[in-house]
């Protein structure tokens, strides 16, 4: 099993951070209780831009859910449809060649799912397997690419697609001005990324997938994920995220790898999802990881922000594409989200 391409889609709408909290300032106006609190909150999660899936002043203009749910799929179809054109065409591939379709977001919903209207706008295989994939959040491109790696092991011929699309931006909540939201305000971006992951059967030249594993922290269910009312969602987002991160992960790493014969040193690449900046810094705490390994993740986080489960997938992209190690290299492929909970891919480029 190998994981033969990845690639990013974003709208072509792009603010620079200082355009974007001026406009989230207009857009709260009086409610919001100190201007200088949000400026100190955008400027510490070391963002400096993000792409928006419609222009800024289209924001103001929307007072529903279904409105924002709406936009949601119009432009979900439309980067799903970039991403995976895009990943299909660098692996080498075409659209009749896809044996299954994991599609995931958990920033909008719609039945049928956007698997479904993308195989009708592809014209994609219509005995193609669909799986859609909503509330693993930050999580779900890691997991996807584990679910996508259990396929093609049945059916090693095979090849399946991975797409994520996440529009963060259609999730603002005017009346939310709790300080997780403010936060999200100025963390969570637009943005698109589809995997193609091939079966043993299959000639490709991405890195190997070894093993995967999924691990679950019971009771932990109120640090992050949404709370769904009328109004759309509200943000969940516990301060307590970087101590869990600190206590577990380094653990459940070394549990894994050492399940396959490695210890954490052999690992020489390090694909991780980009959280925020305190998330990170537990993840580099929690695996002593200080001497640049998480380059390629502070990176994908200043250029454009979190995606949710799209930000490992943008991560990938840029090792694959930019920071491609040496044949051979050992590799961890990791993101933790709702649940809470932690997926981990052992790689071999």
């Amino acid at each position: 099993m190998k994981i033969a391409s990845a690639s990013s889609a974003f709208p072509k709408h792009y603010y620079r951070q200082e355009v974007l909290l001026e406009q989230l300032q207009q857009y709260w106006g009086e409610r919001l209780p100190s201007r200088q609190v949000l400026e100190r909150l955008h400027k510490n999660v070391a963002v400096e831009g993000r792409h928006l899936a419609y222009p800024h002043s289209d924001y103001h203009k929307i007072s529903t859910w279904g409105q924002a749910n709406d936009l949601w799929i119009n432009a979900a179809q439309e980067l799903g449809e970039q991403a995976l054109c895009r990943a299909l065409h660098h692996a080498g591939l075409e659209s009749k060649d896809l044996g299954a379709l994991f599609f995931t977001s958990v920033t909008g919903i719609c039945s049928p799912s956007i698997d479904a209207l993308l195989i009708n706008r592809m014209g994609l295989p219509k005995n193609i397997r669909r799986l859609p994939i909503f509330g693993l959040g930050c999580v779900a491109g890691a997991a996807g690419i584990a679910r996508a790696a259990d396929y093609v092991r049945a059916y090693p011929g095979q090849a399946a697609a991975l797409v994520s699309v996440e529009l963060c931006s259609l999730t603002i909540q005017r009346d939310d001005l709790s300080v997780a939201n403010l936060i999200s305000s100025g963390l969570f971006a637009d943005g698109a990324a589809a995997v193609i992951v091939t079966g043993s059967e299959r000639d490709a030249h991405g890195p190997q997938i070894l093993a995967t594993r999924s691990v679950f922290y019971p009771e932990t269910e109120e640090m992050m994920g949404w709370k769904i009312s009328e109004k759309g969602f509200r943000i969940t987002l516990s301060p307590q995220v970087p101590p869990l991160i600190r206590e577990h992960l380094g653990h459940d790493v070394d549990a894994f790898l050492d399940d396959m014969g490695h210890q954490r040193s052999d690992i020489k690449s390090w694909v991780l999802h980009t959280g925020g900046p305190k998330v990170l810094e537990a993840t580099a705490d929690a695996l002593d990881l200080h001497d640049g390994e998480l380059d390629a993740s502070w990176e994908c986080l200043r250029k454009v922000g979190n995606l949710s489960s799209a930000s490992v997938l943008v991560v990938l992209e840029d090792v694959m594409k930019n920071r491609r190690p040496e044949p051979g290299t050992l590799g961890l492929l990791a993101a933790m989200g709702p649940g809470f909970c932690s997926e981990l891919v052992l790689l071999q480029w």
